[in-house]
């Protein structure tokens, strides 16, 4: 199995309020943030849902969310170039990073398995 198509996108900032209240005038909102500068914002009409990360270094990363039913069972039709393989998350997802042919990174989500414990990190996203 690929993917089940766009779940969302991962936008990174310098400013979580002003990121969020740009995002706010186009109809999201937030439906959950963090006390770290992060959160998940919707639209009420639906759609991929933005998940929106302060960072303070390095440059700014932009990149959408694939879902995937099974990290397991990820068959893509073709070879892939992974940044790195499907690891749990401290969200509580499988996560793998893959390049498309120009270099941008694609991250590809698939629910935790049962029985596979939610790791702890100080380092978000």
């Amino acid at each position: 199995m690929a993917t089940e198509g766009i779940e969302g996108f991962y936008i990174e900032t310098r400013n979580y309020g002003a990121t969020g209240a740009f995002w706010a005038s186009l109809g999201y909102a937030a439906v959950f943030e963090t006390d770290h500068g992060s959160g998940q914002w919707e639209h009420p009409a639906g759609g991929p849902y933005l998940f929106i990360a302060e960072q303070h270094e390095g440059e700014l990363e932009t990149h959408p969310i694939l879902r995937v039913a099974d990290a397991g069972a990820f068959a893509p039709q073709r070879p892939v170039d992974f940044v790195h393989p499907f690891e749990p998350r401290h969200w509580a997802a499988m996560e793998a990073v893959i390049r498309d042919p120009d270099g941008r990174n694609v991250s590809l989500q698939a629910p935790l398995p049962e029985g596979v414990a939610v790791p702890h990190s100080d380092h978000h996203h």
